[in-house]
Order: C-alpha cells, then sequence, then structure tokens
C-alpha cells in the first residue's frame, strides 16, 4: 500500500522503497490530485522546462524514468508519481529510490541525472566516436612507428622522418603506401579500402598530430599547426574504367589511362561561414564534404526573437572572406588505347584533384590514378517538373588520394616494369652480333620484302637522342619517315604494326583528322563556361609513335599544322584567351599514295604532291613501286598463299626473330636507358660525304635543269646523324661508331637521295633507253607548240603528221596517253577530235 500523502509543507522523512500496485491507489483522490499536480520525474525548477525526452515520452504513454516501453492496452498507462513539494516548491522525494512493476530506478537519486533515452541514439553515437578515436590512435601509432630497415643495419622511421622533412620545408603532405599500412595492421589497410572517405579523414588527422610532435618547437610566427594531406599510392593491380561498377562506388579504386584535359586551378571552400539577412545571425565552421558535392544552404532562418517578423525563406547567403578554401581541379582521364576494346569508343572519367594533387600532370600524361570512386549530383535539367525523371540518378567521378606519372619526360610506360632478370635477358639480345637485322625481320614478319624499309622503320622506334644545347634550345632525336608510293604495297599494314610495336602508337588517317584533332583543341567547359583544352593525336602520342595514313589526303592547311610538331617537337596555342605550348616529342610514321593514284614514271617531280617545307621534315622518304618482276611476284605470291594457308596454325615466333612483347619492351628499355652520341672518327665521315652530297644534288639539279622537289638541307644531315645514334641504341652502346654511320649513309641513300634523283622519265615501261626517253620528251614539246590551249585539232591528222616525222605510231600514242592522265588534253566529238585545256 502507499503511504498517505502528507499536507502541503510538511517535511517528508527519507523513504527508501514504494511499491505500487497495478492500479492507483484509491487513497489518492481527485482532491489529492488537484492539490499536488507535479510529477516528480519532471524535476522543474523554478521557471523551469521539464527535459525534452521525458516531455516526448510524456506524449507517448510511456512511463517516464523507465526503461521499456509500457504498452498502450496496458492499465498502467497513466501511471505517474506524484510528490508533494516542500515550502520552497522544490519535489521533496530526493532520496527516494523506486522499485517495483514500473522498472528498477535505483541511482535516481544521484544529482544530474534526470532521465534515460530509450531511442538508443546516445550511447550509439558515443560508440562510433569511441571507435573513431581508436582508429585514430592506430593511425597515428602506424605514422609513429613504421620503421623499414633491420636492427643490423639500422632502421628508419619512414613517415615520421617523411613528415617532418615536408613539414619544414613548408610541403603538408605525406604519401602513404597500402602495402606498409597493411604490414602493419591488416584491418586498417581494410577499413581504408572500403570506406575511404572517412578514414582518409582520420589518417590525416593523425598525421597533423604526428606532425605536430615531430616538429616541435616551431619557429614563432608560424606556431599555428597546418592540415597535412595523406596521399596514398599502391602496388596493387589496375583496374581498367569499363570494369567500374556501382559495387565499387565509395571504394578505393586504381586506373590507368591518359589525361586529355586539364581545367584551371580553381578553389574550393573546406569550412563555410553563412548570414541570415534579415536578423543578421550567423553561423560559422559549417563542414563542405570534400568532393565535386555542393553544400544546400538551409532555407529557413530558426532565431526567433521577441517582436520580430519571422524571417523570410531562404535568407541565408555565404560570407566569403571568412571561409576556408583549397585549391582543386577537375581533370578529364581517358582510357588507354591498349584497352580499347575493337572498334568501340574510349570512355572517360572525369577526375576531381585537391591541394597538392593540383598540377601534378598536364594533358597527354600517361597516369596510374588512386581514388575514392564517388557519385555527384547531375546537372540540373533544363526542363523542371514532373516529367524529370533522373530523380535518383547520379553520375560518377574519382575523388583523386594519389597519381603516378608513368611518363615522365618520354619515359615509358613498360620502364617501370622490367624485372633485374628481364633486363639481363634485354642486355643479352641487345649484345647479340646481328641485332640489327634480327629487329628488322622482326618488324611486320607476315609482309615479304621491304627489307629497307623496315630497317628505317626500327630506326624510328629506337629514336636517335634527343640534346640540349647550353643556350636552352633543343634538337629533336625523334626520326620521321614518309613512304610513298603504289596502293597494294603494304604502307597501311606497316603503320598498323608499328602503331601495335610502339610502346606509344597513335593511328590515324589524313581524310578523316583535322588540324585541331592533330595537335590541340580548346573546349568550353559546358558547366563552367570557360575554355579548356584538349590535347590531339600528337599530343597524346607524346614520346611514342603517330602513324598518318593517306597523310596526301590532307588539307594543306592541316598538314602546315604539323610542321612545327615535326621539328620543335612543340605545340603552341594562342586561342580563346588560352595562349601555351604542348610537348609533342613523338616520331612520324606517314604512308602516301602520289598524285596519279599509282606512281608515274614519266612524270617523275610531278608524283610528289609535297611542298619542300614538309619533305625536308622527314628524315627518310621512301618511294615503294609496284615493279613488274616475274621471280619476284612468284615468290611474294607463294608467301601470301603460305600465310592464308597458315594463318590460324601458327602462332608461335618464327626463329630468328623476336616476338613481339619482347620487342616492345625491348625498345622500351633502350629509350629509357641509352642515349648515345657519335664518335668523333665518325663525325669527320659524315662532314666528308655530306659535302659530296650536297654537290652530287646540285649537279643532278643542273643536269635536269629544274630545282628538286626534295631538297637535301642541313636537315638531313642532322637525319644521318639521328640515324646512326639509333643503330648503336639498338646495340645499347655509348657511341655511333663508323659502321654505323656507314648504314645510316646507305638507307639515307637507298631512301631519300634515291627519291630526289628520281628525275623526268626513268624506267617507264617499254622505254628504257635513253634515247627513247628524249623521243617522248621531243614529240611532247613538238605537240604542245602545235596547238595552243583551247582549240582543237583531230587526232588522225596529228598522228600522220609525225609519222611523216618518222616518228614510230605507238611513241605517238604513249605521249597523247600520257597527256590525257595528266589532264592536259580531252576527246571530244566521238573521239575524233583532240581538245587542248591546259
Amino acid at each position: 500500500m502507499v503511504s498517505p500523502v502528507p499536507p502541503a509543507g510538511a517535511m517528508v522523512p527519507p523513504v527508501r522503497h514504494f511499491a505500487f500496485p497495478p492500479l492507483l491507489s484509491p487513497s489518492f483522490s481527485r482532491q489529492n490530485l488537484a492539490r499536488h499536480p507535479r510529477p516528480i520525474a519532471s524535476r522543474r525548477g523554478r521557471g523551469g522546462r521539464a527535459p525534452r525526452t521525458n516531455r516526448r515520452r510524456r506524449a507517448a504513454g510511456g512511463p517516464i524514468g523507465g526503461r521499456g516501453r509500457v504498452p498502450a492496452s496496458s492499465p498502467r498507462r497513466a501511471l505517474f508519481f506524484f510528490l508533494p513539494r516542500n515550502s520552497r516548491g522544490a519535489a521533496v522525494a530526493r532520496g527516494a529510490g523506486f522499485s517495483g512493476p514500473v522498472g528498477a530506478m535505483s541511482g535516481f537519486d544521484e544529482p544530474g541525472i534526470y532521465y534515460s533515452d530509450s531511442f538508443g541514439g546516445e550511447p550509439a553515437a558515443d560508440e562510433g566516436q569511441v571507435r573513431k578515436s581508436q582508429l585514430q590512435r592506430r593511425f597515428k601509432e602506424f605514422l609513429r612507428q613504421y620503421r623499414v630497415g633491420t636492427d643490423r643495419t639500422g632502421f628508419t622511421f619512414k613517415y615520421r622522418d617523411e613528415l617532418k622533412r615536408h613539414y619544414n620545408l613548408g610541403q603538408y603532405w605525406v604519401e602513404v603506401e597500402m602495402e606498409d599500412l597493411a604490414s602493419f595492421d591488416e584491418d586498417l589497410a581494410d577499413y581504408l579500402y572500403k570506406q575511404p572517405a572517412e578514414h582518409l579523414q582520420l589518417l590525416e588527422e593523425a598525421a597533423k598530430e604526428v606532425a605536430d610532435e615531430v616538429t616541435r618547437p616551431r619557429p614563432s610566427g608560424e606556431e599555428a599547426l597546418q592540415d597535412v594531406q595523406v596521399m596514398l599510392r599502391s602496388d596493387a593491380n589496375a583496374a581498367s574504367i569499363r570494369s567500374l561498377k556501382s559495387d565499387q562506388m565509395s571504394h578505393l579504386v586504381k586506373i590507368p589511362g591518359i589525361v586529355i584535359a586539364a581545367t584551371p586551378v580553381r578553389a574550393k571552400a573546406t569550412k563555410i561561414a553563412i548570414q541570415c539577412r534579415s536578423c543578421r545571425n550567423t553561423i560559422n565552421n559549417i563542414a563542405v564534404r570534400p568532393g565535386l558535392e555542393g553544400y544546400s544552404l538551409p532555407r529557413k532562418c530558426n532565431t526567433e526573437q521577441a517582436g520580430r517578423p519571422k524571417c523570410p525563406l531562404d535568407p541565408y547567403f555565404i560570407m566569403p572572406d571568412k571561409c576556408k578554401c583549397v585549391d582543386f581541379q577537375v581533370l578529364k582521364l581517358q582510357e588507354s588505347p591498349d584497352a580499347v576494346p575493337h572498334g568501340e569508343m574510349p570512355r572517360h572519367l572525369q577526375l576531381y584533384c585537391d591541394r597538392y594533387l593540383c598540377d601534378k600532370v598536364v594533358p597527354g600524361n600517361r597516369v596510374t590514378i588512386m581514388g575514392i570512386y564517388s557519385i555527384k549530383k547531375s546537372a540540373q535539367s533544363k526542363n523542371k517538373g514532373r516529367d524529370n525523371v533522373g530523380v535518383g540518378i547520379r553520375s560518377a567521378y574519382i575523388r583523386v588520394v594519389g597519381i603516378q606519372v608513368d611518363t615522365e619526360g618520354s619515359g615509358h610506360s613498360f620502364a617501370g616494369s622490367v624485372t633485374p632478370q628481364e633486363e639481363e635477358e634485354l642486355r643479352c639480345l641487345a649484345a647479340m652480333p646481328n641485332i640489327y637485322e634480327t629487329i628488322a625481320k622482326s618488324i611486320a614478319p607476315s609482309i615479304y620484302g621491304s627489307a629497307d624499309i623496315k630497317k628505317a622503320i626500327a630506326c624510328l622506334l629506337f629514336g636517335g637522342s634527343r640534346k640540349r644545347l647550353p643556350d636552352g634550345l633543343t634538337r629533336r632525336g625523334d626520326i620521321n619517315l614518309l613512304m610513298l608510293g603504289d596502293p597494294g604495297t603494304a604502307k597501311s599494314q606497316l603503320l598498323k604494326f608499328v602503331e601495335k610495336c610502339s610502346p606509344i602508337g597513335v593511328y590515324t588517317s589524313g581524310k578523316g583528322s583535322s588540324a585541331a584533332g592533330l595537335t590541340a583543341s580548346v573546349i568550353r567547359d559546358p558547366s563552367s563556361r570557360s575554355f579548356f583544352m584538349e590535347g590531339g593525336a600528337m599530343v597524346l602520342a607524346d614520346g611514342g609513335v603517330v602513324c598518318i595514313d593517306e597523310f596526301d589526303k590532307m588539307r594543306e592547311d592541316d598538314r602546315v599544322a604539323i610542321h612545327e610538331a615535326m621539328e620543335q617537337q612543340t605545340i603552341s596555342i594562342a586561342k580563346a584567351g588560352i595562349t601555351t605550348t604542348l610537348n609533342s616529342r613523338c616520331s612520324v610514321l606517314a604512308a602516301a599514295n602520289s598524285v596519279f593514284g599509282r606512281w608515274d614514271e614519266t612524270k617523275g617531280e610531278e608524283n610528289i604532291d609535297f611542298m619542300p617545307t614538309i619533305l625536308s621534315r622527314f628524315d627518310m622518304i621512301f618511294i615503294v613501286k609496284d615493279e613488274h618482276n616475274e621471280e619476284r611476284d612468284v615468290t611474294l605470291a607463294k608467301h601470301v598463299m603460305s600465310l592464308h594457308v597458315s594463318a590460324l596454325t601458327q602462332t608461335q615466333a618464327v626463329e630468328g626473330e623476336i616476338e613481339l612483347n619482347k620487342l616492345k619492351k625491348l625498345i622500351s628499355f633502350c629509350r629509357t636507358k641509352c642515349g648515345p652520341r657519335l664518335s668523333a672518327a665518325a663525325a669527320e665521315k659524315l662532314k666528308n660525304r655530306y659535302i659530296l652530297m650536297r654537290s652530287g644534288s646540285r649537279q643532278h639539279e643542273q643536269e635536269s635543269d629544274r630545282r628538286s622537289s626534295i631538297p637535301i638541307t642541313v636537315r638531313q644531315l642532322e637525319a644521318i646523324v639521328r640515324i646512326a645514334e639509333s643503330l648503336s641504341k639498338m646495340k645499347l652502346q655509348p657511341f655511333a661508331t663508323e659502321a654505323d654511320v656507314e648504314e645510316a649513309l646507305r638507307l639515307f641513300q637507298v631512301s631519300t637521295l634515291d627519291a630526289a634523283m628520281s628525275g623526268s622519265l626513268s624506267g617507264a615501261e617499254g622505254f628504257t633507253t635513253q634515247e627513247d626517253q628524249e623521243m617522248l620528251s621531243r614529240i611532247e614539246k613538238q605537240l604542245k607548240r602545235r596547238f595552243a590551249i583551247g582549240s582543237q585539232v583531230s587526232e588522225h591528222s596529228i598522228v600522220q603528221d609525225f609519222m611523216r616525222q618518222k616518228y614510230p605510231e605507238h611513241a605517238i600514242y604513249k605521249v597523247l596517253q600520257l597527256m590525257m592522265r595528266r589532264g592536259e588534253i580531252q576527246h571530244r566529238m566521238q573521239r575524233k577530235v583532240l581538245y587542248r585545256i591546259k
């Protein structure tokens, strides 16, 4: 039974235990309720308000101070404990502890405990906080204690020393290897892989604390502690852009690719301060999540001041001078060309870099990215309203936490991945006496013949040495090669092979590429409306080979665009307020047909439709003719048949050839490890031969009475130097010997010099002797004198006329045929009359 309630104002001795029956005792009459209306559990002081949770719980109909909620159907639902108050209005049962059917409430009399929360919100939050601080402590231990080396050799604290060194240099970043973290604590690395966004923040906090410890005491003026950025790197295998699916969302990923565009560096707020327009209330230090996510301002102002009208909707604005900002940059990553399945478009991905990761790469760099695969809100569509279907759709981007640049300078993606065992193998290969012939044989082994062209392509793949002169100018080391000639001579196949076996290769066709596509284009960013630059084929092939097919079909002004890229190896741009210079240190391998489709021997120079300006930039120019030779035709037919018969069965490399992957590794290894120079004896020999070459071409020009369209200039001398250097680079020798110069001169002789000498009517079909050629040119001169441009003459009368002058009939018809092919004359009136056009 409940003790009788004393009158108001009387002191109650402390009673320890109350036992309540399920229903209110009859002695709790209505008068008692009216006289003592305040429940104890509210513990209201003077003018105070009951704690919020009790109010909430009272509304829900649960017991106050109890643990579980009493079901609404229970008869105990309206059970309150009413205690009398003393003369000062305070509740009197200070020392009472309750027990009974309502629940154990021991400890209720301790000061400061008002209620307990049945929603379980705060203990869990405490738990999360505790876990976070534990993880942060583990991260801190890792940074402070991780060491490399052994006790015998002496060990160093890797990250502690790095933090100290960087911090003192004013660079507030540290790079952590995931493998080190995994060897220190497997769970930590796993957390960082699975939930990188929150754990990276803990790691940065830990790094900041360690930096604070290792740099104390700091000099005056620099006491304030700076935030430290943690970058991650990993030796794990990289995934491709295509393999990123939704289950990797918010995980750590590693992706290779080429950076094709970069925006300027901009600022992003990390902490913002906002102020209400009407009541001037400010809220400071609102954290903004990193990445491309923004922060949406609150719609309503919550400050309620007496006598003031309520603030309107959307009253807040940002106070820029009180925000903390960091640099950020958005890059565009394209998957590497060798990872794109055949016939598909390369995929792109947006990258978000901040702080020290900005300006680490430029368009054209091959990179491997470590980052968090994140999502951002898609851009708002124009037609807002009910038909806006993309509510739950987000676009993906990567928040970068580490960048490794694969092509520093003209390095190659393979250079880093050569094991010591492979290096030994490659050095043995390069030391073989006949390595030059072996490499030439290994280039497109399925294509018969063209031995000299293959040797020249081998030189192009290895390249000469790039030289930087004392006055800051550079001389290119890359070799450019042009193949001119008949259709059906496997020019495009050679180009395709070179694209495959070059460490970096880009293949384009002349008609399908414009000047901007080859060099660089300036594009307007759709979101920020600012201009940014995107590199074209020659920028993406920096450190490799650009293969341009159908070179003669390119428009003249597009061809001019690559002049600078071929000789100076840079691409300068001044468009839309962007003035910059990009690197394009690449070789150019071009294939072109002659003006008439096939090479016309009787035209000589007119077959070549290129300006001397572009021709002088090619180190070697090959004229590829489809000659009629029975012996050669038989061998060629056999070769082609054997290819078609055994195409599927023969997979391994033939004896005396290097397989493609090995060749690729050898090329990249030689290019990175070796930069030969000419020896003194070889230089002397070359000087004398060059003077002879110049005088030879001068003599040829005097004899043929016209300037050669393929000039012999100082550029050609440098070309021979480059070829000699590439020959010694194949053998990994430091100096180019006289033998290398001999071979370089021979290659130059069979390519460019022969092309320059390919004179007027040499070797036309049926006319081999000099006299016949002279006779043809005489007939042509007379014909042109005979009838002026725009006049008509009967074909029969002309033939009769020349036959009277003792010229053979077939020669006359041959000349007429040639003039028609050139478009100088035309048949009219059922092929009886000739009409001269030009």
